[in-house]
Order: structure tokens, then C-alpha cells, then sequence
């Protein structure tokens, strides 16, 4: 009798269609991510006036992961594509939260995470960050977002809030 060991089968993938939409650039490999990453670190120091690199990514860090338990759905996956990768998952991998946080109620847990911040200070560190995210978002996807978000979060990201009053 003859026994023989299965071979491990290998699949050639198929070669993707010629003009197929791409949610990232073909060229993003591990260095353009990195790119794009320390590009948005980078623009969030200037628009926060950090003196650090580091602070500034330690911010940035901290408001995308609030944020993220509070974009859901489509919203989420488009700002998560939108955004640097590394940013991305910062966004998509946090848990929705059960309840929305007000605006005041958001920036307040963002001055908590970061420890050393006031409400003052944290309010500077959202609507830095949250204002880089709207430009690199962009105005369709940003007006999805702040739909999906308590009256308040558009001034954090840098738009006028213009909620009809009761």
C-alpha cells in the first residue's frame, strides 16, 4: 500500500481588473502610510501649535480613538479610508458607544484621557485635530459625520454650527 502526504494546494490570485476603484492609492505601501501619517501629525501640530511632534501625535491619537465610538456605519468606513491608515484604525477599531456624548460631554472625556488637559485645553486639542480631519475628509463626507453627532461637534470641526434654535 502506498500512502502519500497531501500537498499544501497554492491559488494564483487572479489579476485585479484594469481601471478597478481603489480606496487607496496603488503606490501606498508601508512608507506612503507612514507618509501620510506624520503629514497629518504634522498638520495638526501646526493647526494646535504644538511644540512637538510628539504631543501632537499623542492628541491626535487620543481624539481619533473618542471619535471613533461615535462615527458608525458607512461614515466610519469612509472616514477610516479616508484617513491615513494608521488613523483609520485608530477610528475602526474602537466600539460604538451605547449613547452618543454631547459635544461639551465629548471634549470633556477627551481632557480625561489625555490627564494634563483642562476643558480649556481640550477643547483646542479636539477642534485641532477634528479640523485636520475635516479638510483631509473632505465636505460631503464631514456633513455625514456631523449628522450623525449631537448638535455642538460642528465648531469642533471648525465649521459654524448653524442648528436651527428652538
Amino acid at each position: 500500500m502506498t500512502v502519500t502526504t497531501p500537498q499544501p494546494r497554492t491559488t494564483i490570485p487572479a489579476p485585479a481588473p484594469t481601471g478597478a476603484p481603489s480606496p487607496r492609492p496603488l503606490t501606498s505601501g508601508a512608507d506612503t502610510d507612514a507618509a501620510r501619517w506624520e503629514a497629518l501629525t504634522e498638520a495638526v501640530r501646526e493647526a494646535g501649535r504644538y511644540s512637538t511632534a510628539a504631543e501632537a501625535e499623542r492628541v491626535t491619537r487620543t481624539v481619533l480613538t473618542a471619535l471613533g465610538g461615535h462615527v458608525t456605519g458607512e461614515e466610519r468606513v469612509a472616514l477610516a479610508q479616508a484617513l491615513p491608515r494608521e488613523a483609520g484604525t485608530l477610528v475602526a477599531s474602537r466600539i460604538p458607544a451605547n449613547t452618543p456624548l454631547s459635544a461639551r460631554d465629548f471634549v470633556e472625556s477627551v481632557a480625561n484621557h489625555l490627564g494634563d488637559a483642562t476643558p480649556a485645553t481640550a477643547r483646542w486639542d479636539v477642534s485641532s485635530v477634528l479640523g485636520v480631519v475635516a479638510d483631509i475628509a473632505g465636505e460631503s463626507l464631514t456633513t455625514r459625520v456631523l449628522a450623525q453627532l449631537p448638535p455642538g461637534y460642528a465648531l469642533l470641526f471648525g465649521r459654524a454650527d448653524l442648528a436651527a434654535t428652538a
